[in-house]
């Protein structure tokens, strides 16, 4: 039963997940923006089909909202240097680009060099979920980076987030 108390309702639920924590880049109207992210997954077999979630409260998701193509990078855990980049920093103060190594990907996207999996997606459809917007995506382009265990939610925990507080 839901009621105003959900969130605190579902901590022991929520406090058991431990997803693979990816940087998503949106580049749109001459802008670029990345953030770290831990709401995504697959979300159908056939077509393969992903769906990213961004906050309300970055920058990535302005960006994002008139983006026909986002990026979605999976690090390891050796990477923690770009998941501290792309989550505890804000797009708003800090150009996260200057400090990453990427090129220019399919439909102008921006791909992040070295990273262990990656792919391009186009956006099919944008689902409000609350303070996140769900952002489904058909894999266009894709590549594979160095082996090594995927970086996690609790590889992650110690990252503050970096978007302004409203």
């Amino acid at each position: 039963m839901a009621d105003g108390n959900g969130t605190q309702r579902m901590a022991g639920f929520f406090e058991r997940l431990d997803p693979d924590m990816c940087v998503v880049t949106a580049v749109a109207g001459g802008e670029r923006a990345g953030c770290l992210v831990g709401f995504a997954s697959q979300c159908s077999i056939e077509p393969p089909r992903f769906a990213v979630w961004l906050s309300k409260a970055n920058r990535t998701y302005r960006v994002a909202r008139a983006a026909r193509y986002l990026a979605v990078h999976l690090l390891t855990r050796e990477q923690r240097d770009l998941a501290e980049l792309f989550g505890g920093e804000t797009g708003d103060q800090v150009d996260k680009f200057a400090r990453a190594d990427w090129r220019e990907g399919p439909g102008g996207t921006a791909v992040l060099a070295g990273t262990a999996a990656w792919f391009v997606g186009t956006v099919l459809h944008r689902i409000d979920g609350g303070d996140h917007v769900g952002h489904v995506l058909d894999p266009v382009h894709w590549g594979e980076g160095p082996d090594g265990p995927l970086l996690r939610l609790s590889d992650a925990t110690t990252i503050e987030a970096g978007h302004p507080a409203d």
